[in-house]
């Protein structure tokens, strides 16, 4: 859960940072464009998507938060929204990868707490089993991978959104942080569990505790973002890294994944974890890697080399 604050933008063709955004169309599917007319916004629906667009790009779903105007703080509504598109998205097998950005120069600055506000209080589901949490898909595990692109303000929910993703691709002027901690609002959509996991029990103590701004290059050195970028670039090379990632043979790639989460969070036991490994492993090796082995012995990779990956 979260607050808000603000600016950056992703730029028209990815490379110019400027405040409104267009994805190209991709062999005749169409492009949004994020402008929000002010009649949209204080509909509280902007464009075709409301609070929440999305768009599919070969084999990769782009998400985005669409209320810039609230530095794209997630209501109730754009909670349900973002739950339904990634859930979607994990139950279609012909997508790869998903990409979350938020519109308009913030990735997200948390729970919308004037909506907390002027409710007074809100009714929670107490069972985290049950979707969706007070930010919306922040309780899933998903099947796939999923990269955040972070511009400006991922704070507070914000930043536990941010978590939810595999990877998290920051642009420089970027600043993250729990910056409820001034407000009273407890991390209660995974911020204190997966932050321990990703960067370690005292870098995280240390963000919960005081709740401090995280700049990109901090955030990089442990661990918090994985590629830090100019201002404007987030979106596009998170978008790079998704369809270099899905050119991959999938059924390992997911394997290995999901291998890794369940020896984190799931395991009792080295010895489990490997097991695990062992079992989820074994089926891919006739189902890929007899294919890759025979495409590696005629040639194919001989030395590192990645025939379309700039990993």
């Amino acid at each position: 859960m979260a607050l808000t604050l603000g600016r950056m933008s992703v730029g028209n063709g990815f490379r110019r940072a400027i405040h409104h955004m267009r994805l190209n169309s991709v062999k005749g599917q169409r492009f949004y464009n994020t402008t929000v007319s002010k009649e949209e916004r204080s509909s509280g629906n902007s464009g075709t998507g409301g609070t929440v667009v999305s768009e599919r790009r070969g084999v990769v779903m782009v998400i985005g938060i669409n209320r810039p105007e609230a530095r794209n703080a997630v209501n109730r509504e754009t909670a349900q929204r973002l739950t339904e598109e990634l859930t979607a998205f994990d139950k279609d097998n012909s997508l790869h990868a998903a990409v979350l950005y938020g519109v308009g120069g913030n990735f997200c600055a948390g729970f919308d707490l004037k909506e907390l506000a002027h409710a007074g209080s809100l009714k929670l589901e107490q069972d985290v089993r049950c979707n969706p949490g007070p930010m919306g898909p922040s309780r899933m595990r998903l099947s796939k991978p999923l990269i955040a692109a972070v511009s400006g303000y991922a704070v507070a929910g914000g930043l536990e959104l941010a978590l939810l993703a595999d990877l998290r691709v920051v642009e420089e002027s970027s600043i993250m942080g729990i910056f409820s901690r001034r407000f009273g609002v407890p991390l209660i959509d995974g911020g204190t569990v997966r932050l321990p996991q990703l960067i370690g029990l005292s870098r995280a103590l240390d963000l919960i505790l005081t709740g401090r701004p995280v700049k990109a290059q901090e955030a990089l050195t442990f661990g918090l973002a994985n590629r830090v970028v100019p201002d404007g670039q987030a979106l596009e090379v998170a978008l790079e890294l998704a369809e270099q990632v899905s050119a991959f043979p999938q059924l390992c790639l997911r394997a290995d994944r999901n291998s890794a989460y369940h020896a984190v969070f799931d395991s009792s036991s080295f010895t489990q974890a490997m097991q695990y490994e062992m079992d989820h492993g074994l089926p891919v090796i006739p189902a890929e890697a007899v294919t890759g082995a025979t495409k590696f012995s005629s040639g194919v990779g001989r030395g590192g080399t990645f025939s379309k990956s700039k990993l």
